[in-house]
């Protein structure tokens, strides 16, 4: 098991930069997802500012922003 800490943006970016930033992030873990790794590879993702409680993120939700963003383009 690892945690993965990683900045995606500021507080000041608008709602599409930082699924936009998530998404990339996203996307990076997963092409260097080992290949000999079975079952679910990312747990849980939770988000938060700097000092600020970590707010948990519905993973199936995230997965549709992403695909919504995605057909926009």
């Amino acid at each position: 098991h690892a945690n993965l800490h990683f900045t995606i943006g500021k507080a000041s970016f608008d709602e599409t930069k930082l699924v936009e930033n998530y998404g990339a992030a996203l996307d990076e873990i997963l092409r260097l997802k080992p290949s000999s790794s079975k079952g679910r590879f990312i747990e849980k993702a939770t988000m938060s500012t700097t000092m600020g409680p970590g707010i948990p993120l519905d993973q199936t939700r995230t997965r549709n922003l992403l695909v919504e963003d995605e057909a926009a383009l």
